[in-house]
């Protein structure tokens, strides 16, 4: 047996992205390692620029995800505002560049047209364990779940979390037990206690996707993703092996 956090995530939008051509973003249909590991960084309070604490994340945990619910796909079509490159100057935030960009005698600022892509109402549960070199407990990163240092959401600002992740802590033989974990029921009705995303209809094949060893479950495919992070802020990813298998809903 082997303590795993287990938790949820559920939003009307979602945003896993995928390999970034030209103004397509495009979404995948579980979140990956590095959108749940970018969640648990912003939980604990790691700034983009921690490199080195953002790399200790990636290499200390294994995830797994069991999409309950893929949603169905919802495609944004707008234009963006940006500046153009200016030498080695950079611009630090988002505001910035509209600010700065744009208060140039020059005005830097132009437009792009830009195709996104969204996950509707889609339901996940997340179990992560800690491998030898993990720089946090398990229970530390249950607390910063309850209580993050900063703003949570499902792949973009545009997308927050819309039900508690409720966090809790389960002794499995593998990721598949781990997965199966009941969540404690969020609202109070008159006909008693119920959960929050029952109404929300299960998907008739539960599809799970994790790294490394499940303990308890054996991969029917194999698939290469860029999901591990090397550098944030050059947004640098290197190809990861993860595992798939799908089962009936239950």
């Amino acid at each position: 047996m082997e303590k795993y956090l287990v938790f949820r995530l559920y939003g009307p939008m979602a945003a896993w992205g995928e390999i970034a051509v030209g103004e397509t973003r495009r979404s995948a249909s579980f979140p990956g390692k590095a959108a749940i590991l970018g969640l648990l960084g912003a939980a604990l309070g790691i700034k983009r620029g921690e490199q080195g604490r953002l790399d200790a994340l990636t290499k200390g945990y294994s995830v797994a995800v069991k999409v309950v619910n893929p949603g169905f796909l919802l495609k944004d079509y707008h234009t963006v505002q940006v500046p153009d490159s200016v030498g080695k100057f950079s611009y630090a935030t988002r505001r910035d560049e509209i600010v700065i960009g744009g208060s140039r005698t020059d005005n830097r600022l132009s437009t792009i047209l830009s195709s996104r892509e969204y996950r509707c109402d889609s339901l996940a549960i997340t179990a992560i364990c800690s491998k030898s070199e993990s720089p946090y407990s398990l229970s530390e990163i249950q607390n910063a779940l309850l209580k993050p240092r900063f703003v949570l959401y499902l792949g973009r600002k545009s997308c927050p979390v819309s039900v508690p992740l409720q966090p809790h802590m389960v002794d499995a033989d593998g990721f598949h037990s781990a997965l199966s974990a009941k969540f404690p029921p969020l609202v109070e009705t008159k006909d008693g206690k119920r959960d929050l995303t029952s109404w929300l209809i299960p998907d008739t094949v539960n599809r799970y996707y994790w790294d490394g060893e499940s303990g308890d479950m054996q991969p029917q495919q194999t698939i290469e993703r860029y999901d591990c992070s090397l550098n944030r802020r050059r947004w640098q990813f290197a190809p990861v092996q993860v595992n798939m298998r799908e089962e009936r809903g239950q």
